[in-house]
């Protein structure tokens, strides 16, 4: 609940300090005494619209401090854990509004963002005037109050988590189906390469080793002719072989009678015979090696082209052609996975959209029962108000070709303000008048859950009298037993009941060339006087006294 509010140098407010307590706070004064220069400063207080004309002429700024009193679980609080900042205790809200029409904006002495600081305003109070049913606007807001009064929040909050499952489900079909269309295209491609790449079947090295022996056949063929040439000579016709065989075995002969002369040459002799049969076999084996088969030649050659057009075709190495090869085979398995992988999202996508549906349907079941427990709530509060021939509606539009995370349907306060007119929404049939009555009689019936812990209603006991302003002094005293309520009233039967009287007036300073704002905390005296003066006008008579007296005790019984 609002605990302090400071106000310094906003229009003509120039030093304000109030403390509220729970309960029903009245404000009252003469028209123009700067009520709406108050609400306007605790709006700029709640993240309201910043502007320079409310800075007091003469000062370069204006200041609004608001002091809340939340508990640990108030959505305020968990909004400044969100941002990071400190919620314990007291929740201290200011805004500084600048002469050029520059705002700063703080939290608990941080600074912070207007947006933050509007976000938080809307958690702790709700303004309502004849022209400014904030919280009826927005139909997501009828839908809300709906579910608060019917106890639903639960059930949301699960929605809620079903639709995000659901999202996350569809989402990653999605991706998946999108990845799967992107391979389809691809995939008669990497088929047909890989195909090839596997009738090819390249391996890693095999460019090298063919190339060597190809160049050792070429090479072997040109120097064939030489080394048969070189073995004729060394053991063909022209060998010498024969002749110096022979030539040792004369000397053998010989060599019995003259050992000392023949040994020598004999030896010699036997060594060359054997390094020309050394020579011989080196060539035999020679001309072994370069004997190959024309037909492999072309084997190898042809292998050679095959492996280097491909390389050139996938633009690789043709080194490179057996990961190749293994890369393109496992994105076909990925593909063939994928189609499985695929069947599996759809079926986890749809349990979670059978889920959500089956959610949705049931809370929606819920809000159309609580729909017309709420219409037969708001009715019962509506003839006091002088509304008995009118008629509050809830309407429940269920659409499950349009989900949402609150589920299918859109909720919507219809009102029929006479019998025989057309009903249509409340915010566009109603009159000023008739709309905060309206929503003083909805406030009421959800005086314990959906709503803000403040409340204030700006006048919206314009226009009325007698036994309606009674009726609304009545709701508005029994509003306050659940959360805080501050009226701004010209009504003396709305102001009777309440439990803080402010009376707001302006003062003349500086023989009357400056007017500034009070607002005084009246005790009991004074609020009869203030009451009687509601009733009478300008002079107040001892009648009016008494009339303030009674209502003043008619309100404590």
């Amino acid at each position: 609940m609002l605990a302090r509010l400071s106000i310094r140098d906003i229009v003509l407010i120039e030093r304000l300090d109030l403390e509220f307590a729970q309960g029903l706070a009245v404000l009252t004064g003469e028209t123009g005494a700067g009520k709406s220069i108050l609400l306007d400063g605790f709006a700029l207080a709640l993240g309201g619209r910043g502007d320079a004309s409310l800075v007091r002429h003469g000062a370069d700024q204006g200041q609004v401090t608001a002091v809340f009193e939340i508990g640990k679980d108030h959505p305020a609080a968990r909004i400044l854990a969100a941002n990071g900042l400190d919620a314990d205790g007291e929740m201290i809200l200011r805004r500084v509004q600048y002469g050029d029409g520059r705002t700063r904006a703080f939290i608990n002495d941080q600074a912070v963002s207007v947006q933050t600081l509007k976000a938080i305003g809307a958690t702790l109070v709700e303004i309502h005037g004849q022209h400014d049913e904030r919280a009826l606007v927005d139909a997501a807001t009828h839908r809300r109050l709906l579910d608060a009064f019917a106890g639903l929040e639960k059930d949301v909050a699960a929605v809620e988590q079903l639709w995000a499952a659901r999202r996350t489900a569809t989402t990653a079909l999605e991706e998946h189906r999108a990845s799967m269309e992107r391979a389809a295209r691809e995939a008669d491609y990497l088929r047909h390469a890989s195909d090839e790449l596997k009738k090819l079947a390249p391996k890693e090295g095999e460019e090298t080793q063919l190339a060597a022996r190809r160049t050792a056949m070429m090479q072997g063929e040109k120097i064939a002719g030489d080394l048969r040439d070189a073995q004729d000579a060394v053991s063909g016709n022209q060998s010498p072989i024969a002749a110096l065989a022979a030539a040792v075995r004369r000397l053998e002969r010989r060599a019995v009678s003259s050992p000392a002369l023949v040994d020598p040459a004999v030896k010699a002799i036997d060594s060359a015979i054997n390094a020309l049969e050394e020579a011989d076999q080196h060539l035999t084996a020679a001309l072994i090696a370069t004997d190959f088969d024309p037909l492999e030649l072309e084997r190898i050659e042809e292998r050679l082209f095959a492996l280097r057009a491909a390389a050139r075709k996938y633009s690789t190495p043709v080194d490179g052609l057996a990961a190749l090869a293994a890369k393109y085979a496992a994105d076909i398995v990925l593909i063939d996975a994928g189609a499985e992988q695929l069947k599996k999202l759809e079926a986890a996508a749809a349990t979670a959209d059978a889920r959500y549906a089956a959610a949705a349907v049931k809370l929606s079941a819920a809000r159309t029962k609580s729909a017309e427990k709420l219409n037969r709530a708001v009715h019962a509060e509506l003839a006091p108000l002088k509304l008995e021939r009118a008629k509050f509606m809830t309407q429940v539009d269920s659409d499950t070709e349009a989900p949402g995370p609150q589920g299918i349907d859109r909720v919507e306060f219809w009102v029929q303000t006479n019998p025989g007119t057309r009903p249509g929404p409340m915010m566009k049939v109603a009159s000023g008048g008739e709309l905060s009555r309206f929503l003083l009689a909805l406030k009421v019936v959800l005086s314990d859950r959906g709503s803000a812990p403040t409340l204030v209603f700006d006048e919206i006991d314009t226009g009325v009298g007698g036994a309606v302003a009674d009726a609304i002094g009545a709701r508005l005293a029994r509003l306050a037993h659940g959360v805080q309520v501050m009226a701004v009233t010209h009504a003396p039967q709305v102001a009777a009941r309440a439990d803080q009287h402010l009376l707001i007036s302006k003062d003349a300073l500086d023989r009357g060339k400056r007017v500034v704002t009070r607002v005084n905390t009246l005790a009991t005296l004074h609020r009869r006087e203030e009451i009687a003066r509601m009733l009478a006008g300008a002079e107040v008579t001892a009648e009016a006294r008494a009339a303030a007296d009674r209502l003043l005790e008619a309100a404590a019984a």
